[in-house]
């Protein structure tokens, strides 16, 4: 083992922000553990990772929402390293669609992916932190976990039950000054979770501007490990929409719809209805950002085929 190298457990390490976050602590000079339900993606970043520099890569399959798979996954880690030093939990997927259109199985596998697999992840690697008496959780959630929007049930709940779950471990282990439980809720991110969603709104998602890259949101969350900050909120658009949520319920309300729809969905393209990458990963969707271009361009094609009457819906 490298001396003095960071053991630095991520998942959903094979696409979006924990890809990214995989690639910068790998540039750091960690060990990197990579965690995700597929194989081969994982393979690829290992083979970046170490490109760009980590002391070690060790790839390990899971699936979050199995708690099972989950004590597996730790006791692997600290069977090779002796120790976990931070846990980067960036897994998530996403299901559009009204509460009562979304089927059962796969609204209750955005809860078991978002929300369980948080849990399960605190379960399992917390008392390896504290019996070290050190480390750091990073728990990734949403400005939608502190606001609603249309069409998100799923998503909204299980980011809401999130930042409760942060807020929980972080009253908990206040005893340790070195064990930190660090939350995370940035806004729009360019990462491909929305194209990869399951679909039952009829209409493809996108993320609303301003629209980060995944290597800013990484880039915050590793900075949370070496100074540490118990809640972030990642973009200054967050914090208008958390305004008008609790202080302006009633213009919040009125305006969200029109607004998530013109913002943060493709109006002129129908999508069929879509398990997407919830109940199982699909591969080639897994990449660092997405591919939906501009977000202004696509409010732009919105407004437009709703002035001419070519929009879709």
């Amino acid at each position: 083992m490298t001396e003095g190298a960071r053991v630095t457990v991520v998942t959903g390490a094979s696409s979006g922000i924990g890809r990214a976050v995989a690639l910068q602590s790998a540039a750091a000079g960690d060990h990197v553990v990579l965690v995700a339900r597929g194989e081969p993606p994982l393979q690829q970043v290992a083979q970046e990772c170490e490109t760009s520099g980590a002391a070690s890569t060790l790839v390990l399959t899971t699936d979050v929402g199995d708690d099972a798979q989950v004590d597996k996954m730790v006791t692997a880690v600290t069977s090779q390293h002796g120790r976990i030093d931070a846990v980067v939990h960036c897994a998530g997927v996403v299901a559009y669609g009204r509460t009562e259109e979304v089927p059962a199985e796969v609204f209750e596998g955005v809860l078991r992916t978002n929300l369980t697999g948080s849990v399960n992840v605190a379960r399992h690697t917390i008392p390896v932190l504290r019996a070290q008496g050190a480390g750091s959780l990073v728990l990734f959630g949403s400005v939608i976990g502190h606001i609603s929007v249309p069409g998100m049930s799923a998503y909204v709940l299980s980011k809401w039950g999130v930042r409760a779950l942060a807020r929980q471990l972080q009253l908990e282990n206040r005893d340790l000054d070195d064990v930190t439980i660090a939350y995370i809720a940035p806004g729009g991110v360019d990462t491909p979770i929305y194209e990869q969603a399951a679909n039952y709104d009829g209409f493809a998602g996108r993320p609303p501007p301003p629209v980060l890259s995944p290597e800013r949101v990484a880039r915050i969350a590793l900075q949370r490990l070496d100074r540490h900050r118990a809640r972030t909120q990642i973009g200054i658009a967050n914090d208008v929409m958390r305004f008008g949520f609790n202080a302006l319920p009633w213009a919040f309300d009125f305006l969200v719809g029109p607004l998530f729809r013109t913002m943060a969905s493709d109006r002129t393209t129908r999508v069929e209805p879509t398990e997407g990458n919830v109940l199982e990963s699909h591969f080639a969707g897994n990449q660092a950002r997405g591919a939906q271009g501009s977000a202004l361009v696509g409010i732009g094609r919105n407004v437009l085929a709703k002035v001419t009457g070519k929009d879709s819906a």
